[in-house]
């Protein structure tokens, strides 16, 4: 694929004390558009409380409000962060690569070994999308749904949401699970509130089942990109479907406004067919849950077989979710000052399927 030069608006009205595309990104607002007060809803308010008082406590492993941050110079306004710490600091995978479906290991990093300070809430979705409250003292269930920080952390908020998380679920998503994260953001109501998810083998670094999501006041590359039909395939169950065009990663995306049960009843089965054929896979939940992206990651595998260049293992930037989606993460100075939007393109289309592995991919994940 190329680097389109395409119409899509400049991205540099969102630098801090830049007209030129070149500076520091002033994005970590958490407060949702036109909000004059700042007032987000319950849980928003909740998370944003509950992870500042988490980084008072010194629980975090660095500060990662301090980590430059910028938007690349180009017509799709890649995000570029310098975390030193996610290459230094962060907890280092510890299983196999090259297969989606692994049994949990307890004797393994998972969410159970954590401190539980690190633990924020536990969350339960009301029923029809009513509005929640929130009770500190409420008693947890046998399993309960948990959010805790994440102790290296990409953005601001950035939080992990562990479905039954006493239940020892391995990295892998079912619909269930699926749309807990959706309600999860709708109720969170803020669009600036991104949450993801990584299969093993594609960049999933703990094989117990969690989602990861974080506030960015800047829209993603990928929530720029076009669009386009899928021949043979457009609705299901009130689902629009339709594929990524003129992006460096081929993708299905998927809206359903606020058929939340019925995005994830589709998304659910598609990632349950890419696992069940050992295709590692990203998820992208944006719109407050209602809009969504799904890639097939390959990756591991063009590593794996010689066909990532040297100079880009290198950077160290392994494709997950949120690189893919348009903000990546350099842990070397020279990667970030050094940033283009065609060296990031570059580095993202070695994720992509090529177009007719993509279109069997499609066929397997969606039957049509």
């Amino acid at each position: 694929m190329v680097v389109p030069d395409n119409d899509v608006d400049d991205p540099s009205a969102w630098l801090s004390g830049s007209s030129d595309g070149e500076g520091e990104l002033d994005a970590r607002v958490p407060s949702p558009p036109g909000s004059s007060t700042g007032a987000g809803s319950l849980l928003d308010t909740v998370v944003i409380a509950q992870w500042e008082d988490r980084a008072e406590q010194g629980l975090f492993r660095y500060d990662v409000t301090a980590c430059p941050t910028k938007v690349v110079p180009g017509a799709f306004g890649f995000i570029a962060q310098f975390n030193e710490g996610r290459g230094s600091k962060k907890r280092p995978t510890e299983f196999c690569v090259d297969k989606v479906v692994q049994p949990f290991d307890a004797k393994k990093f998972n969410f159970t070994k954590a401190l539980q300070k690190e633990v924020l809430f536990q969350f339960e979705a009301r029923p029809g999308g009513g509005a929640i409250d929130y009770e500190p003292l409420a008693p947890a269930g046998p399993s309960p749904n948990l959010v805790f920080i994440n102790v290296s952390p990409i953005e601001y908020g950035h939080v992990l949401l562990v479905p039954r998380a006493l239940s020892s679920l391995p990295q892998v998503v079912d619909t269930e699970a699926l749309l807990l994260a959706l309600q999860f953001c709708h109720q969170a109501d803020n669009p600036y509130f991104r949450l993801a998810f990584n299969s093993l083998g594609a960049y999933g670094t703990i094989n117990h089942l969690h989602f990861q999501a974080y506030y960015l006041a800047v829209p993603f590359a990928v929530e720029r990109a076009p669009t386009v039909a899928l021949r043979g395939l457009k609705r299901r169950r009130g689902v629009h479907m339709s594929a990524l065009a003129q992006y460096p990663v081929r993708g299905l995306v998927f809206e359903a406004g606020d058929a939340l049960g019925d995005l994830a009843a589709v998304v659910g089965d598609a990632c349950a067919r890419l696992t069940a054929a050992n295709v590692p896979h990203n998820l992208f939940v944006v719109d407050c849950g209602q809009r969504l992206f799904l890639f097939p990651n390959g990756f591991a595998l063009a590593k794996a077989q010689g066909r990532v260049p040297e100079d880009l293992l290198a950077t160290q930037v392994d494709p997950a979710a949120f690189e893919i989606s348009g903000h990546i993460i350099f842990k070397r100075g020279e990667d970030y000052e050094a940033a283009s939007q065609a060296s990031v393109w570059r580095l993202l289309e070695h994720a992509s399927l090529s177009e007719a592995e993509f279109l069997a991919t499609a066929r397997l994940a969606l039957d049509f």
